[in-house]
């Protein structure tokens, strides 16, 4: 019985344990009911929300090497996957068959927009202002990043010119503007204006838009069925980034950064409440739509309640581990692909 004592004090001690004032419950005096009540708090301690995944909990930020669950977010791999898998559940419901190339450009162009994004964040700030791993990141390998950056730039241009159509190639081409247009004001030119658009709305609108590219441009595409599910993917992108302005409200004071938590007085509050109002949309699609209309809804009701989960859940988690459980939270897609793959 000591031992078990024992174990329950070392795991409180290390962090998986309940709250402080749910600790020592004290057996009661009858010998069979006291060691019932010891053994059932002894599994509470040990099943108390345990570290998801096997992640530490990290509630602050602390310079040094990423934890492994961070790598995603840090090498800015995680927009270009939701980017991906909702290219390719929304090219089933437009009914056209993309190809690689326009997967491999989506995913390098998402790439290069955002490793841009915080390669000029991480110069502009001061070693000491840095309180994210990924801007940590680029800040230390600035230049072999940019080195990197310049390669994927080379291979994105060289697969564009010579396996896009003419038609994609120039749909590309009307979305660059407005993609070097917010890296110019949001980083340059606006960065400190109180009135700018947010930029929570403007990585939305700009990733949705870039999803849907390739498959507006087809001829053949049908683009009245896609209408709904790309609206609320783009949602549930500002949903994510909205969210991300909550948790990271201090970074972005520290970082001189304005976002729709800071510049809107019930920004919080409208943030914490749009994936459950997203959720309720999605239910009404699940219920009119069919086919790969109907997937595409189920899949943004899912991301929306994990969303809403992950936001209940980050005081306990902590905003570092919440980001990146954001990201895969817009990561359904690749349940009814891989589903559809293997038919």
């Amino acid at each position: 019985m000591y031992q078990f004592e024992n174990v329950g004090a070392a795991l409180c001690r290390d962090g998986w344990g309940p709250p402080a004032k749910h600790r020592g419950v004290k057996p009661l005096l009858h010998p069979i009911r006291g060691k019932l009540i010891h053994y059932l708090n002894v599994a509470r301690v040990c099943l108390w929300p345990a570290r998801p995944f096997g992640c530490r909990i990290v509630k602050s930020f602390t310079s040094g090497r990423p934890y492994w669950w961070q790598w995603p977010t840090v090498l800015s791999l995680d927009a270009p996957a939701v980017a991906l898998l909702w290219q390719g559940l929304l090219a089933r419901v437009a009914g056209v068959a993309l190809g690689w190339p326009q997967a491999l450009v989506l995913g390098s162009s998402v790439w290069l927009a955002y490793a841009a994004d915080r390669w000029i964040e991480g110069w502009r700030l001061g070693p000491g202002q840095v309180r994210t791993q990924r801007h940590a990141f680029y800040q230390r390998g600035r230049w072999p990043v940019a080195a990197g950056w310049l390669l994927v730039l080379t291979t994105d241009l060289a697969i564009a010119t010579s396996r896009l159509s003419h038609r994609e190639i120039q749909a590309g081409l009307l979305l660059l503007a407005p993609v070097l247009a917010y890296l110019l004001s949001h980083q340059l030119i606006h960065r400190h204006h109180r009135w700018r658009a947010p930029k929570e709305v403007c990585v939305a609108a700009l990733l949705a838009s870039g999803t849907v590219l390739f498959i507006a441009a087809r001829p053949d595409a049908a683009l009245r069925p896609l209408a709904a599910p790309l609206a609320l993917f783009a949602l549930l992108c500002f949903a994510n980034c909205a969210l991300i302005s909550v948790w990271e409200r201090e970074v972005d004071q520290t970082h001189g950064q304005t976002s729709f938590t800071l510049q809107f007085r019930r920004g919080a509050a409208f943030s914490r409440r749009l994936p459950w109002a997203l959720a309720a949309v999605a239910v009404l699609l699940v219920a009119a739509e069919s086919g790969a209309a109907r997937a595409a809804a189920a899949c943004a009701l899912t991301s929306s309640l994990l969303l809403a989960a992950v936001d209940r859940a980050e005081p306990r988690l902590g905003w570092q581990l919440a980001r990146v459980l954001a990201d895969v939270a817009l990561m359904t897609p690749l349940a009814p692909l891989l589903v559809l793959k293997l038919r």
